[in-house]
C-alpha cells in the first residue's frame, strides 16, 4: 500500500509522535532565540556599532531580572493566598501541629497553637564561653545552669531550652552571640489559664492529646485542624465562668477540702459547665499541687447521702409500690438484724411518702427499699447508670466500686446513699433521667449531644412528672429551701454523708451535696437544666448539703438563667406560698 493510500484511509499520527514533534519545535525556537541574541553582539561589533551591543546586553539582563521577579511574586502570592492552613503558608515550619483550636459552644477560644522556639547552641562557634553563659543566664533566668554547662562544654550543636516565647527569643537574639540559633516549634496554649482546665485537659509537646477533651477527641481535633476548622465542645464559657466563680467563693467560705459543680442539659446530656476545685493553670501544670490535678467530677468517688433518696422514691412510685399518700412508720427506729436505723431529726410519727422525702427520713426510704427487694433496686440502679462508669467521652471517667450484696441491710443503706460510691458525673446523668421524662441520656461534651445516641427508659414520664413536683416542694417547703432562686421554679434534693476513714464513718468528716433542677414545672420534655454541687469535707458548721451546697446551686441558677433563656415566673409552689417546714439536716448519723 502506497503512502498516498495511507493518507486516503484517514491515517492519524500517534499522540506520542505529535507531542514529540511539538517539543522538538519548541526546542528549535529557543535555540534560534539564543543564537540570534548571541550573534547580535557579533553583528554589532562587526558593524562598529558598540552602542547597539550595550543596549542588547542591558535588555537581556533586564528581561532575566523581570522573569525572576515575576516567579518570586507568583510564589509569594500563592503561599499567602492559596496555601491551606497548616500548609506552606502563614509561617509554616516542619513539625508544626495540626491540632484544631478548641472552642466552646459559642465559638469562644479554649485552646490554640502558638509558635514558640527551641534554643540551640553550637559550642564550636561560641567565641567566649564564660561571657556567653553569663549573658544567657541574665537574659533567661529559667534556663538550666547544668544543661547550659553541658551544651557549652560539648563539641556539637544541641538544644538548651524548649518553649521560648517570641519575646524571649528577641531578648536572646539581641545578645548577638555566636553559635546561638533558634528553631520554631508549635506549642499548645490555654489562654483561659485555670478555667475549665480539668475538662479541656492537655496535649503533649508532640501534639498528642493526653488528658481531658484533648485526649477524648484527639483524632477528631487533628482532623479538624488539618481541614482548617475549629473543634467545638458543649460547654458555655459564660456558664462555666459563673460556676467556677461561685464554687470557689463557697469552697473558701466553708473551708472545704475540695468542691465540685456541674451544669447539664437534661434533654441532650450536654455538659454546659464542669468545675473541680481546687484548680490550676493549664500552662503551668508542673507547678500545680497534686490535689489540684484530679478531676473530681469524673474520677473521685463519694457516698453522697440523701440525694439518693430521689432514686429510691422514684423506683417506689414507678413500680407502683408507693404513691404520695402511702404511709411509712417512722415513729421508732427500724431494726434490721443487729442494726438500728434512725432519723437524724426524728419526727416520731407515721409519714406519707411526700413527708418522707421532705423530712429526708432514713427510716421511710429504708422501709420502701426493703419492700421492693434487691432485684428491683439493682435493676433500677443499673438502668440509672449507678453501677458502671459514666459513658462520657472523658477517659478519666472511673468505674465505681462494686456493690457486693443486696440484702436488706445493704438495701436500707443504699436507699439513703450509703454503701454505694459513685462519681459526680454518674450522679448527674442518673438524676437527669428522673427529670427529663424518664430517659437515661449519656452525658456528653459534644455540642448538640451525641448524634444517634441510644437512650433507655428508666422510669415512666408520669413518674418523672411526680418527681419534678416533689423536688419543687422540697425547695419551697422542705430541706432545700436555700436553693430557691426568684422566678426559676427550682427543685432538688439535699444530701450529706460522713466519710469512711480507716473502716469507720468519721463524724469529723462530711460531704454536703445538693442536686437541683430548673425549671421544675412544665412538660417533662421541656428545656430543663440540672445544677449539681458537692462540698468535700467542709470545715465549718453546719456541714449539711442544705447549708453548704444548696445556696451555691441557687446562686448559680440565678446568674445563668439569662444565658440559657429561662423565663422567670411564679408557680403554685413559689416560696411566697405554702407553709414552710424547717430544714431537717440529713446527715445519716447512726442510720448507717
Amino acid at each position: 500500500m502506497s503512502v498516498h493510500d495511507h493518507h486516503g484511509m484517514g491515517y492519524r499520527a500517534r499522540p506520542s509522535a505529535t507531542l514529540g514533534g511539538a517539543m522538538a519545535a519548541w526546542g528549535r525556537w529557543v535555540a534560534a532565540v539564543v543564537w540570534n541574541l548571541e550573534h547580535s553582539f557579533e553583528r554589532a561589533r562587526a558593524d562598529a556599532r558598540p552602542e547597539e551591543d550595550t543596549r542588547v546586553r542591558i535588555f537581556v539582563i533586564m528581561a532575566a531580572f523581570c522573569v525572576v521577579f515575576a516567579c518570586l511574586t507568583l510564589g509569594a502570592a500563592h503561599a499567602a493566598l492559596l496555601a491551606p492552613r497548616g500548609g506552606s503558608g502563614a509561617g509554616f515550619h516542619p513539625g508544626a501541629l495540626t491540632r484544631a483550636d478548641l472552642v466552646d459552644r459559642n465559638g469562644r477560644l479554649l485552646a490554640t497553637n502558638i509558635t514558640h522556639y527551641g534554643l540551640y547552641i553550637d559550642p564550636r562557634e561560641v567565641w567566649d564561653i564564660p561571657a556567653a553563659k553569663a549573658q544567657l543566664r541574665r537574659a533567661l533566668p529559667r534556663i538550666s545552669a547544668s544543661r547550659l554547662d553541658k551544651v557549652l562544654g560539648g563539641e556539637r550543636r544541641l538544644i538548651v531550652l524548649n518553649g521560648l516565647t517570641p519575646a524571649e527569643r528577641r531578648v536572646v537574639h539581641a545578645l548577638a552571640l555566636g553559635g546561638v540559633t533558634f528553631e520554631p516549634e508549635d506549642r499548645r496554649v490555654y489562654p483561659l489559664g485555670t478555667s475549665a482546665v480539668h475538662l479541656i485537659g492537655r496535649s503533649d509537646t508532640g501534639g498528642e492529646g493526653v488528658a481531658g477533651a484533648e485526649l477524648a477527641f484527639d483524632k477528631e481535633i487533628r482532623a479538624a485542624g488539618a481541614a482548617g476548622e475549629d473543634f467545638q465542645l458543649s460547654i458555655d464559657l459564660r456558664v462555666q465562668g459563673v460556676v467556677e466563680n461561685e464554687l470557689a467563693i463557697a469552697a473558701e467560705q466553708v473551708k472545704a477540702k475540695g468542691a465540685i459543680a456541674v451544669v447539664a442539659d437534661v434533654q441532650t446530656g450536654e455538659i454546659l459547665a464542669m468545675a473541680s476545685w481546687p484548680t490550676y493553670d493549664a500552662n503551668r501544670r508542673n507547678a500545680a499541687p497534686e490535689d489540684a490535678l484530679l478531676n473530681r467530677v469524673t474520677s473521685a468517688h463519694y457516698e453522697m447521702g440523701s440525694v439518693f433518696k430521689s432514686f429510691t422514691v422514684a423506683a417506689g412510685i414507678d413500680t407502683g409500690r408507693a404513691d404520695m399518700n402511702t404511709l411509712f412508720d417512722a415513729s421508732q427506729a427500724l431494726q434490721i438484724g443487729k442494726r438500728r436505723i434512725t432519723d437524724y431529726h426524728a419526727t416520731n410519727k407515721v409519714l406519707t411518702l411526700e413527708e418522707v422525702y421532705l423530712h429526708s427520713s432514713n427510716i421511710g426510704t429504708s422501709r420502701l427499699a426493703v419492700e421492693m427487694g434487691g432485684d428491683v433496686m439493682r435493676d433500677y440502679f443499673r438502668r440509672l447508670g449507678l453501677l458502671d462508669a459514666a459513658p462520657i467521652e472523658l477517659k478519666e471517667s472511673a468505674s465505681p466500686p462494686k456493690v457486693r450484696k443486696w440484702d436488706d441491710s445493704t438495701l436500707a443503706s443504699l436507699s439513703f446513699g450509703y454503701g454505694i460510691m459513685v462519681t459526680p458525673i454518674q450522679y448527674v446523668a442518673a438524676y437527669g433521667a428522673l427529670v427529663n421524662g424518664g430517659r437515661y441520656v449519656a452525658p456528653t461534651l459534644r455540642k448538640g449531644g451525641r448524634p444517634n445516641a441510644a437512650t433507655r427508659q428508666v422510669v415512666s414520664a408520669e413518674t418523672s412528672t411526680t418527681m419534678l413536683d416533689l423536688m419543687r416542694r422540697n425547695v419551697t417547703r422542705g430541706s432545700g429551701r436555700f436553693a430557691d432562686a426568684p422566678g426559676l421554679r427550682m427543685g432538688g434534693k439535699t444530701g450529706s454523708a460522713n466519710k469512711l476513714v480507716n473502716g469507720r464513718y468519721d463524724p469529723a468528716t462530711a460531704v454536703g451535696t445538693f442536686a437541683g433542677v430548673f425549671p421544675a414545672d412544665g412538660p417533662v420534655n421541656a428545656k430543663r437544666y440540672t445544677v449539681f454541687v458537692l462540698m468535700d469535707e467542709p470545715g465549718t458548721y453546719p456541714r449539711t448539703g442544705g447549708y453548704v451546697a444548696a445556696p451555691v446551686v441557687g446562686r448559680i441558677a440565678d446568674r445563668i438563667a439569662g444565658f440559657l433563656g429561662v423565663e422567670r415566673k411564679a408557680d403554685r409552689w413559689s416560696t411566697a406560698l405554702g407553709e414552710k417546714i424547717p430544714e431537717f439536716e440529713d446527715v445519716e448519723g447512726d442510720g448507717r
